[in-house]
């Protein structure tokens, strides 16, 4: 890297990480203050409070930054400029020689980057801790147990529970209903209680077990699937294995809990069919168009900012506003739509609209 690079890249940094700290805490504080009732309406101490805050927001970090980067990136580089203009030092740079595409050159390299840090956290941080982020405001530290109600699990079966304890990861009157193909009712478990077994050697994929459980058959070819009791075959399992985790369950409850999911997740969820598909092409094709836009937004903005005369500063500032508000805004109305024919055409028409007029932007450019 030359000096020039080194010191733009310095420049690009340090107003990142202001940029940063200044829109996320403002976010914060604005969620803070709508919804401060929420972790105070149990009447604990006012420590235990602050533990509750910090619980819910220090996860949902990662969720803001996710929607708030490509604005933070923008604003970070436009401010880079924007200084070099008003202290002269584009017309430094441009007297030696240096044409403002390759000044533009570090800064494009710097949002790519921006965008590969909204990857990771979106294909690796989110989905980690996505049992946190599904969690209300005022399930924090709640003891109060959720109600669990017919969650898709392995071999076809529901999943439900009148109580759900995800700290102690226990179910309480547990309910498991085995379906064959048709969705006919083939076996019911029921249990007092279920407490989870992580992974090990011996179950590598995780199991309940069972206090005071009892599995009914139901026979085939019974009026609407069930007959007497005396009928039934009766068991008393100590386990059962199954997909669901109490973080599983957590992220299931949440609303929208498709967008916490990674790439490779949805690949997996969609591969095994259900109502969800349209939903699991919408969240990819979101998730892979994110970054995209964000690189678009930078490379919007740029053209307003790439100029010789500092005295304009303040108009092309207004300019880039606009431009950038309008894509900003175009993504989120057409990301709200959802097709039934096409899912996935939305979440691209900001980017070939908007990229599009990027390009002739940067080509009128006066080096």
């Amino acid at each position: 890297m030359s000096v020039l690079d080194r010191y733009i890249i310095k420049s690009l940094l340090i107003n990142f990480l202001i940029a940063m700290g200044v829109m996320m805490s403002l976010y914060v504080v604005l969620d803070m203050f709508v919804n401060m009732d929420e972790f105070t309406e149990h009447g604990r101490p006012a420590h235990v409070v602050m533990r509750d805050i910090a619980s819910y927001y220090g996860p949902n970090v990662l969720l803001y930054f996710k929607q708030l980067s490509g604005v933070i990136a923008l604003f970070a580089c436009l401010v880079t400029i924007a200084r070099m203009r008003r202290q002269n030092e584009l017309t430094a740079v441009l007297a030696s020689g240096v044409s403002l595409y390759r000044v533009a050159a570090p800064i494009v390299v710097f949002g790519l980057a921006t965008s590969g840090l909204l990857i990771l956290d979106t294909e690796v941080l989110i989905p980690s801790v996505a049992h946190l982020l599904s969690r209300e405001h005022d399930d924090v530290g709640d003891p109060t147990s959720q109600e669990v109600l017919f969650l898709p699990d392995r071999g076809n079966a529901l999943l439900s529970a009148g109580a759900f304890d995800p700290e102690a990861g226990e179910l309480r009157r547990m309910l498991v209903i085995q379906r064959n193909d048709r969705g006919d009712w083939t076996r019911i478990l029921q249990a007092d209680i279920g407490v989870w077994e992580q992974p090990d050697l011996v179950n590598p994929l995780g199991r309940w077990r069972l206090q005071r459980a009892r599995v009914k058959y139901v026979v085939s070819g019974a009026p609407g699937g069930m007959v007497p009791e005396s009928e039934i075959e009766e068991e008393s399992p100590r386990h059962y294995e199954s997909n669901l985790s109490p973080e599983a369950i957590q992220v299931r409850q949440a609303e929208g809990w498709v967008r916490f999911m990674s790439l490779t997740q949805l690949r997996t969820l969609k591969n095994k069919g259900g109502q969800l598909v349209s939903e699991i092409v919408r969240a990819k094709h979101q998730r892979i168009a994110a970054p995209i836009i964000s690189m678009v937004l930078l490379l919007l903005g740029l053209p307003f900012f790439l100029d010789r005369a500092p005295e304009n500063v303040l108009g092309d500032t207004g300019k880039c506003m606009i431009a950038c508000g309008l894509c900003f805004a175009a993504t989120f109305v057409s990301q709200s739509l959802k097709p039934a024919a096409l899912p996935a055409l939305p979440y691209w028409i900001p980017i070939f609209v908007f990229l599009t007029i990027a390009t002739v932007l940067i080509d009128r450019i006066r080096t």
